[in-house]
């Protein structure tokens, strides 16, 4: 067992610039989970994070020779504004790298936290941006913070799990606590937070929370090894994490009960739970803990427990609400997509809105095409989750409507809801075939959100190719979300798929030709 850690921990120097942020209730959400819900929050430290925790705690227990060398760090985000506000509390030198695709608001946040910080954009990542800290580090002589694979750190991390005892202990009617709910990237913070709790209340359950798109503990655990993930989803950008820490994996090893996995709907339904309590609005990664909580006690039907959950950061970008939003009642299972058909002719359309009957209509996509039938692309409220929308399905199949279920189709709800509309000539199966024996191909891409991205994608391209379908969203985050259908002659199938296997570190891929949405709303 991790016992060291306790005394790491009672010894830590975070109170200097932290504060022992409140554990609050969760009324609302614990009367719909019918258990009793408490929220951490570390949204509400200086910096937005409980990040400056371990970076102040690494700096701040540094020898006065390193504190003479400064501090370096790689961070797109809150560790660095960690580090930052700790260099000047401390009145060291700091230096910050930064991947060139960090949104602005969050530079400007570093800089605000420290203005003698310097302040270094190098890549598209995080890894570059590491690598390139580390070559600084031996450059300059500098004392590298890490964010999450320090004992140190972790031990700043850990002061979390001592309040949530300190404060639990005041509680009316304080039952056992069943489960502390812990969102993991590096894993930093639940290797704290664990090595103090197993140590001083074993019986508490200590539950790591993913998102499916980024999940390199409940791999690790799986597997009994660290693994590097190929690739991970960024909507969840605090937890973008391929590898957990070394350290922090020792740790989860023994000390964490299980790990989770999320998805973005359900996320952005905790985000808005939160909301809906504090009337703050967590960050992705911060909305993780409240997210696992709800598959949890849906998955073990529990009642009448207890359950923590760490919010564990508000660094969110403005321009990701809309997109947050769009999909909080999806992972509420308060809102269906649907892919209605209904006949090409006048009056159709008004007989299917009776069909739906007096249920409130989220949103319709429709466009007139000259065919037999028409697809509608609606949204409806739901009253019951998914019990509700199969009702919803079999009464307008019974009414004569072929439905299509699209609530859990990514294309679909990234893009086709903000695409219907024409159809290209030649890609229609009722369309005679091209000349040259060109085949649509359409597949999702993750562009970075870097000026000349674009250019680069489409110069990496054959010349000879055409591009029929492009559609970008911005989410406010490091990356950008491209569907794109492009034309290739039979004969260069291979040629094109080459040039996908070249692109794919830069610009991650899904295939998407067989997609139903695609087949009813583009083809």
């Amino acid at each position: 067992m991790f016992r060291h850690y306790i005394e790491k921990i009672l010894k830590s120097h975070v109170y200097d610039v932290a504060i022992e942020t409140p554990l609050d209730a969760a009324p609302l959400l614990s009367r719909r989970l019918d258990n009793r819900i408490l929220l951490k929050r570390e949204d509400l430290q200086p910096v937005f994070s409980f990040k400056l925790r371990g970076a102040y705690n690494k700096i701040a227990g540094l020898e006065r020779k390193a504190h003479d060398r400064g501090v370096i760090a790689a961070s797109a985000g809150n560790h660095a504004q960690g580090v930052a506000l700790a260099a000047k509390k401390l009145e060291i030198e700091a230096l910050i790298v930064m991947p060139a695709t960090t949104p602005r608001i969050k530079i400007d946040a570093v800089r605000n936290q420290n203005r003698l910080a310097e302040i270094i954009l190098h890549g598209n990542t995080y890894d570059e941006a590491r690598i390139r800290a580390e070559e600084l580090m031996t450059d300059r002589g500098m004392v590298f913070v890490h964010p999450y694979d320090d004992p140190d750190v972790i031990a700043g991390q850990g002061t979390i799990a001592m309040e949530i005892f300190r404060q639990y202990a005041k509680v009316k009617d304080n039952k056992k606590i069943h489960a502390i709910f812990v969102p993991v990237g590096g894993g930093g913070l639940i290797a704290g937070i664990a090595a103090y709790s197993k140590v001083l209340w074993p019986d508490v359950k200590i539950i790591g929370v993913e998102p499916d798109e980024a999940p390199c503990l409940y791999q690790a655990l799986r597997i009994g090894e660290r693994v590097i993930l190929d690739k991970v989803g960024i909507f969840a950008d605090g937890v973008a994490v391929r590898q957990v820490g070394q350290e922090p994996f020792l740790v989860a090893k023994e000390c964490v009960d299980e790990v989770l996995l999320v998805n973005t709907d359900e996320i952005c339904a905790a985000i808005k739970d939160i909301y809906d309590d504090t009337r703050s609005i967590a960050e992705p990664a911060g909305a993780l803990a409240v997210a696992g909580i709800k598959k949890y006690i849906a998955r073990e039907g529990l009642s009448s427990k207890t359950f923590i959950a760490i919010d564990s950061g508000a660094n969110v970008n403005f321009d990701r609400l809309q997109h947050i939003a769009e999909r909080a009642e999806l992972g509420e299972r308060r809102e269906a997509l649907l892919a209605v058909t209904i006949p090409e002719r006048p009056g159709s359309f008004l007989k299917l809105c009776r069909a739906i009957g007096h249920r409130s209509v989220t949103e319709f996509n429709y466009r007139y095409a000259e065919r037999l039938d028409a697809r509608v692309f609606v949204g409806i409220e739901l009253r019951d989750g998914d019990a509700d929308k199969q009702i919803l399905i079999r009464h307008l199949r019974e009414s004569g409507y072929p439905v299509l279920d699209m609530t859990d189709n990514e294309m679909a709800k990234l893009h086709i809801r903000h695409m219907v509309g024409g159809r290209a000539l030649g890609i229609s199966p009722n369309d005679p075939p091209p000349s040259n024996t060109e085949k649509e191909r359409l597949y999702r891409f993750q562009f970075p959100e870097r000026p000349g991205a674009l250019l680069g994608f489409l110069t990496r391209m054959k010349q000879g190719w055409n591009i029929s379908v492009f559609h970008y969203r911005n989410h406010g985050a490091a990356y950008g979300r491209v569907l794109a259908g492009i034309r290739v002659p039979d004969n260069e199938a291979e040629s094109f798929q080459t040039f996908l296997d070249e692109i794919k570190d830069d610009y991650p891929h899904w295939r998407e030709t067989e997609n139903q949405a695609y087949e009813l709303f583009l083809r």
